[in-house]
């Protein structure tokens, strides 16, 4: 399968070179970074690796929607700028996508970081994930580019963006739940507090899930990633 890899950026220059390498090492059909403004070196440094960049209004929805209609490939894997993926991630997708009946799906994750829950905390959102087949955006989301198409692409929600396709996709046919791990920058949760993030993080899903708009949690809450 033609595997399209889709980076969402927004001044990520110190983070996104690690992520560019360690994707380029596993050779899918393209990798694209979709720009949403950097004023930093982000644009730069993507293009001295030798990476598609794409220029777009900020928004991680609408910059990975753009992406999107970019690919070529069969499969879309969205990974945020922040986020490696383990050596084994394509072949995992491959071997996924193999069942007709599954239509997307996301890794395991594990946080990097020194404080001595970030692993249990990794632990509990791959649990969670898996239960609820619900994924967040640090877990590498794949699909398949015509259930993409299909679905509509993203949701154009300044917010909550990927349980929205998330819940869209468990409509949609069987995902997949890899047992592989990204693994994904812990600055979150070491700049904000380990407590009031996992705190800020469960209010935000609940009030989403209650039906509060994504556009009042953002005014509310910020950037919650």
């Amino acid at each position: 399968m033609r595997i399209s890899v889709i980076i969402p950026a927004l001044n990520e220059g110190k983070n996104i070179a690690a992520t560019i390498e360690s994707i380029v090492a596993l050779q899918p059909h393209e990798i694209i970074v979709v720009d949403g403004g950097s004023t930093d070196g982000t644009i730069a440094v993507c293009r001295a690796l030798g990476v598609c960049v794409l220029s777009s209004p900020r928004g991680r929805a609408t910059q990975m929607n753009l992406g999107a209609r970019q690919a070529t490939g069969e499969v879309l894997l969205f990974v945020h700028a922040d986020t490696q993926l383990p050596l084994s991630a394509l072949d995992d997708i491959g071997r996924a996508l193999a069942d007709p009946r599954i239509v997307g799906g996301r890794f395991d994750v594990r946080l990097e970081g020194k404080h001595w829950m970030l692993k249990l905390i990794g632990a509990m959102i791959s649990v969670r994930s898996r239960l609820s087949r619900v994924a967040t955006g640090d877990q590498g989301i794949f699909l398949r580019r015509d259930v993409f198409v299909e679905l509509g692409g993203y949701p154009d929600l300044p917010l909550m963006e990927d349980i929205a396709l998330s819940r869209a996709l468990k409509r949609r046919g069987g995902l997949a739940c890899l047992r592989s791990r990204v693994i994904t920058s812990a600055r979150r949760w070491e700049a904000e507090g380990i407590w009031r993030t996992i705190f800020k993080m469960w209010a935000l899903k609940s009030l989403y899930l209650l039906g509060v708009s994504p556009l009042r949690l953002k005014r509310y809450y910020g950037d919650a990633r």
